[in-house]
């Protein structure tokens, strides 16, 4: 089983909703963060930076300029990193932004693997 979690904005490159991710970087574009908040999101983001590599792939194309719309699931496994996640939907969820944990099984052409983690470009039936 593999767990991701998204907001409703959809994302440009991909078609599908967001992550997490995208959504703290945009709440800190925007300024909405109190400065205790904003400390407190950058030492989680932190704590992945040195606890989970960045998809070496993202895009089906092998082309340089390929557009990344490769989804990124946790494994089940990963359950640091899903606790993680559930920390940053909270701070999310404060700042009015809706989080929803989605499962599956199955998740489409896998491009990238590691310990934690799968990007996988989904099949048209996978949960996005």
């Amino acid at each position: 089983m593999f767990v991701r979690f998204v907001v409703h904005k959809i994302d440009s490159n991909s078609g599908r909703r967001q992550g997490l991710f995208q959504a703290v970087q945009a709440l800190e574009h925007y300024g909405a963060l109190n400065i205790q908040d904003a400390k407190y999101l950058d030492a989680i983001c932190g704590w992945f930076s040195e606890h989970l590599e960045e998809p070496a792939r993202q895009a089906i194309s092998s082309r340089h300029h390929g557009r990344k719309q490769a989804l990124s699931w946790f494994k089940d496994t990963a359950t640091n990193h899903i606790a993680k996640m559930r920390e940053l939907a909270e701070m999310l969820e404060r700042y009015g932004v809706p989080v929803e944990m989605i499962k599956a099984k199955r998740l489409g052409y896998i491009l990238y693997e590691d310990e934690f983690q799968v990007a996988a470009y989904p099949f048209s039936d996978t949960p996005t």
